[in-house]
Order: C-alpha cells, then sequence, then structure tokens
C-alpha cells in the first residue's frame, strides 16, 4: 500500500509542469537591474540565489526539473541557460518580441500539451519572493489536486497585510472546496480609500499572478475568449513560424484574456495564501523583505551605516560602503552606475536612468 501511495505521488509530479515568465526589464530597479541583466537574474536579496533560482527552489518536490519552462526575452537565453543549467534548453521560450502575459503564457501551454495533454501546470512571475516555501509548496499542492480533477482556472490569492495601492486584487466568494474559494470579480489596482475598505471586508486578496490549471483547461479557455491567440498558437509550428507569427500576437495580459471573462462565466477559483509574497516590483518592495537594523535600514552588501534610518541599501558588488546621516533614501551600486535618491521619490527612477 505504502509502495503505491509513493508511486501515485511520483506519477503526480511527473504531470506537473511549471512555466516561469521571465522577460521583464525591471527598469524600477535601476541601477541594478538594466535591459542587459535584468532583476530576475540578480541576487537581489543579498541569498546567494537570484530571483529565478529561488523560484525555481520553491517548485523542488512538486516538478522534476525536466518539466521546467522558462519564457524569456530572445536576449536574456544565455543568461537562463547559465543560471538554470539542469533545465532542458529546449524548454527555454524565446520571445522575439514581448506581447504581455496572454501570449507568453499561451505559447508555453501550447507546447507543453504537445509533449503531455493531461499535464497540470503552474505559471509563475520570476521576479517575485516568497518568504515561507513550505507553505507556498501546500498551497500549489491543493491548487494542483483541484485543477486535476475540473476544469477549474485557479488564482493564488494573497491575503493582504496592508491597504495596498499598487496591486490588482481577486473579490472571493464561498469556499467550494476546502480552503478554495470561487472568484467573483477582478479589480483593478485602488485608491487608497478603497483599498482600506477592501482591507476590512476580509474577502479581497491580492492578485499574485500565479495561476494553476490543467492545460486542457487553458487551452479551451483560450479558443473560447481569445480565439485569435489559440489560432496564432495553431499555426505556430517551427521557429521560423516562432519569428514570424508571435511578434503579430495581440499584446494582452491573461488577466483581460482570459481571468477576467472566465470569472463572469463562473469558471475562476481562488486560493487564499499567506506564505510572504512580495512581487518586489520596487525597491520599497525590496526594504519590506530585507532584515532591518534598529533603526529601519534595510541594506545588502558590506554596508557600514552611522547615524542612517529608514535606507535601503543595495552594494553587494562595492567592497565596502559607509554611509553617515540620511533618512530616508534608496542608494545602489552597480559597476558604474549609482543611485542616491531619497525613498519618497522613488518613481522618478525610470526618469532619472535615462538621462
Amino acid at each position: 500500500m505504502i509502495n503505491q501511495e509513493i508511486n501515485y505521488l511520483i506519477n503526480q509530479t511527473m504531470k506537473n509542469h511549471i512555466v516561469i515568465m521571465a522577460g521583464g526589464i525591471g527598469s524600477r530597479f535601476w541601477p541594478l537591474s538594466t535591459p542587459e541583466f535584468p532583476k530576475q537574474f540578480i541576487d537581489i536579496l543579498g541569498c546567494g540565489r537570484t530571483l529565478i533560482q529561488l523560484t525555481v527552489d520553491r517548485f523542488k518536490g512538486l516538478c522534476p526539473m525536466e518539466n521546467f519552462w522558462v519564457v524569456t526575452n530572445a536576449a536574456y537565453v544565455d543568461i537562463v541557460r547559465r543560471q538554470l543549467p539542469e533545465m532542458p534548453v529546449n524548454h527555454i521560450l524565446a520571445e522575439p518580441a514581448a506581447r504581455n502575459t496572454a501570449p507568453c503564457i499561451a505559447w508555453a501551454c501550447w507546447r507543453i500539451k504537445q509533449d503531455d495533454p493531461e499535464a497540470n501546470v503552474v505559471v509563475t512571475p520570476a521576479d517575485a519572493v516568497v518568504m515561507n516555501p513550505e507553505e507556498f509548496r501546500r498551497v500549489i499542492g491543493n491548487a494542483l489536486a483541484f485543477t486535476e480533477k475540473s476544469d477549474a482556472i485557479v488564482t493564488i490569492g494573497i491575503k493582504p497585510s496592508r491597504p495596498e495601492t499598487g496591486y490588482g486584487y481577486v473579490e472571493a466568494a464561498d469556499a467550494v472546496n476546502g480552503e478554495i474559494k470561487k472568484v467573483a470579480a477582478f479589480k483593478e489596482k485602488p485608491d487608497f480609500e478603497t483599498a482600506e475598505k477592501y482591507l476590512k471586508a476580509g474577502n479581497y486578496l491580492w492578485n499574485a499572478g500565479i495561476f494553476v490549471w490543467n492545460v486542457r483547461t487553458i487551452t479551451e479557455a483560450i479558443k473560447t475568449y481569445k480565439p485569435n491567440i489559440a489560432s496564432d498558437m495553431e499555426r505556430m509550428q517551427t521557429d521560423a513560424d516562432v519569428q514570424t507569427i508571435f511578434p503579430q500576437c495581440e499584446k494582452i495580459s491573461i488577466d483581460y484574456a482570459v481571468m477576467e471573462p472566465a470569472a463572469a462565466d463562473g469558471k475562476v477559483y481562488t486560493h487564499p495564501a499567506d506564505f510572504g509574497w512580495s512581487d518586489l516590483g520596487n525597491w520599497a518592495s525590496l526594504h519590506d523583505k530585507l532584515q532591518k537594523d534598529s533603526a529601519n535600514n534595510g541594506a545588502v552588501g558590506k554596508v557600514h551605516l552611522y547615524e542612517c534610518s529608514n535606507c535601503v541599501v543595495h552594494a553587494e558588488e562595492a567592497g565596502k560602503v559607509v554611509l553617515q546621516g540620511l533618512d530616508g533614501y534608496i542608494v545602489s551600486a552597480k559597476g558604474d552606475r549609482l543611485l542616491v535618491c531619497k525613498r519618497s521619490e522613488e518613481q522618478r527612477i525610470k526618469e532619472f536612468s535615462q538621462q
């Protein structure tokens, strides 16, 4: 009986595929992140692993390495190969042009379906942070078990800890299967007053952009809600096809293309979760995840702070950094680039980097 259970678990694991979206340029993390070497390939937390490597690490036990897929910009293929050497080279899908998440996800899922028409699939960004990987694996395992036996689309919803205006939200309805609940609606990024109402209501979750489904379910959903994208995928049979067809795909997010219309049809579910997630989209989110000193400073590298408070510093490549008297600043050194910026002016970093 025990051997049968072990064999069952192994067989289930072999059916699981992980799709990592790794095509972004991370412009808000300049100078640490650049278009030539963006944040998903950087050890941004100072832990010895890059964000894409940490993404793979947290799925260990749920999926064999040969079932990982990465969709990325063609310029980053060699970086992916260096950082994930155990992953099959033909599972690195090089986008000839950025077309947002719907074509990205569709391409990966059509490729997976060719190999395994019964595959269970998790789609995740490459640049998120999860502080509790054991709880993450438990939640993903629950979602995979649910989608394996149904035509459900599941999005992972993060229990909010504050009235956040930088994330989209998922409105959860009643539970239908253990912790899994029906999605009532998706909500755009709110203003602060609305975000406070969502937090008090208790049934609104941050949209983490992590999706779980059976490959049959998602390909049928794309055929239903975006037949033009499905048609493009059917025609992409060779590398030459990809080069000519993919850049012509409709540029649209998976949320607009599939999730919102499918939710209106009652086909989308959410698994509420609390595993220390952050999308790590800016310096403020990095400061939130770094260990802080008694003056609320978070630092990576050989950084020495004197009379400083509320700062976030990333200078891992520098031999030694000494800062004195700063309150509420971002300091980042990378190669021949240095940023010193007030945290309150973070939204202007992209502007600064283009000077």
